[in-house]
């Protein structure tokens, strides 16, 4: 493994780092992210992504945690140099350049009984990364984004998921494409919305289901409307009449988790 070291901000090795945290088409157009932290870079490595360059601060460094023996390049930074290339005040002095791994509906496993969370052009990378949280949390399939409004390997969705956009399965796609998809493999389809629904814990979510979401501006699509198998919502008692999107995935989620510890228990 090289190694060197590097005390100026103004090192074009630095600018491009901030080019790819800060640009979305410069990922694109190189097809590298950018990732931090100890934990958010374990994930990314175990989950298959290469990991090329390690920018360390000696003084802050958490690398004694990482296996860096696949890493291409370790460089060494001054603390002065890391502030400008660090979203995180408490990050552990590690950010890495990965070439990512992209994944399809076809590449998903779906051999055990699945539990897909579907979100239609929701574009605040913190309620992804709260959304991929909670498909974390729950073990679910995967997380399937429609008409993305944001690149999935954006810094802040990485940030806010703490690293859960590597833990989960995660998809871009179009609606009609993920509709396909789910009717083939006979996925019953759970849309959360107002009209026309029941509430959630009366839908049966013990097979296998997708739970399909959109923004709290705009709903969904009727094109996921007309393709569900049935619309559900979570009763609001209050004077507003919707959740943060997150919120709600994380609810419709343990719900699905409730229902099969139960069946299981039985």
């Amino acid at each position: 493994m090289s190694k060197q070291i590097i005390t100026s901000a103004q090192n074009p090795r630095i600018k491009h780092v901030v080019m790819l945290q800060q640009k979305a088409q410069q990922r694109r157009a190189e097809d590298r992210i950018v990732v931090e932290g100890v934990r958010e870079i374990l994930h990314c490595s175990k989950a298959g992504h290469t990991i090329e360059t390690v920018f360390c601060c000696p003084q802050l460094s958490g690398y004694s945690e990482l296996a860096l023996s696949d890493v291409g390049e370790l460089i060494d930074v001054s603390p002065e140099v890391y502030s400008k290339i660090a979203y995180r005040s408490t990050t552990e002095g590690l950010i890495a350049i990965v070439k990512p791994k992209h994944i399809t509906l076809n590449d998903l496993r779906l051999e055990e009984n699945p539990l897909i969370i579907v979100i239609e052009g929701v574009e605040k990378p913190g309620n992804i990364g709260a959304i991929l949280r909670s498909a974390d949390a729950a073990q679910a399939t995967a997380v399937v984004v429609c008409d993305p409004l944001t690149d999935l390997f954006n810094p802040n969705i990485i940030r806010s998921s703490i690293g859960a956009i590597f833990t989960v399965p995660c998809v871009a796609c179009s609606t009609d494409e993920c509709i396909t998809f789910l009717k083939q493999n006979n996925i019953k389809i759970l849309t959360a919305q107002l009209q026309d629904s029941q509430l959630y814990y009366h839908a049966c979510m013990t097979g296998p289901t997708a739970i399909v979401m959109g923004t709290e501006s705009t709903g969904l699509s009727n094109a996921w409307r007309e393709a569900a198998d049935e619309h559900i919502l979570i009763p609001m008692k209050g004077e507003l009449d919707s959740l943060n999107v997150s919120v709600s995935a994380a609810i419709l989620l343990f719900e699905a988790v409730r229902q099969r510890e139960n069946l299981n228990s039985h």
